[in-house]
């Protein structure tokens, strides 16, 4: 599969068809194929910077990054989500790399942080996360909170 393009963007930068998808996906997977109830709309997409990957018009994968002092000292990658119908072609890998080359490029020297689902934390650890601390239950679901040292480079 070829996408037609990977984009960054500013909350003030997305159109509303953008935030529609973004939306659209994250309701699909989490709350609907994970069963879980949580607050989504949560008052920090304002604040964030938002990674697409796009097919045409269709939304493939999608991270959204945090700054250091919104939810913690670090930049805090999450709302990780590859659509269910492109899943197991390597694009989680390519998202979190490109979620944490633009830490690395925004935030530099600082150390990176996720919850990442207990399941995926393979995927991170190719990224150079390390789990922190013990498991937790996050809206119904098994999490391990999880750190990426400064100047690591994978």
């Amino acid at each position: 599969m070829i996408l037609s393009h990977w984009e960054w963007r500013a909350f003030d930068g997305l159109s509303t068809g953008a935030l529609y998808a973004v939306l659209r996906l994250r309701s699909e997977v989490f709350v609907v194929e994970q069963r879980c109830i949580y607050p989504d709309i949560d008052g920090l997409d304002e604040h964030a910077l938002h990674l697409m990957a796009w097919q045409g018009e269709a939304l493939h994968a999608y991270a959204r990054v945090l700054p250091p002092g919104l939810k913690g000292p670090r930049p805090l990658i999450g709302r990780v989500i590859v659509a269910p119908e492109v899943r197991g072609i390597g694009l989680g890998h390519e998202l979190v790399r490109r979620a944490v080359a633009q830490c690395d490029a925004v935030w530099p020297e600082q150390a990176i942080g996720l919850f990442a689902q207990s399941h995926l934390q393979g995927l991170y650890a190719r990224a150079g996360f390390v789990a922190v601390g013990e498991e937790l239950i996050e809206d119904g679901i098994p999490h391990v909170e999880m750190h990426r040292p400064s100047g690591e480079r994978s």
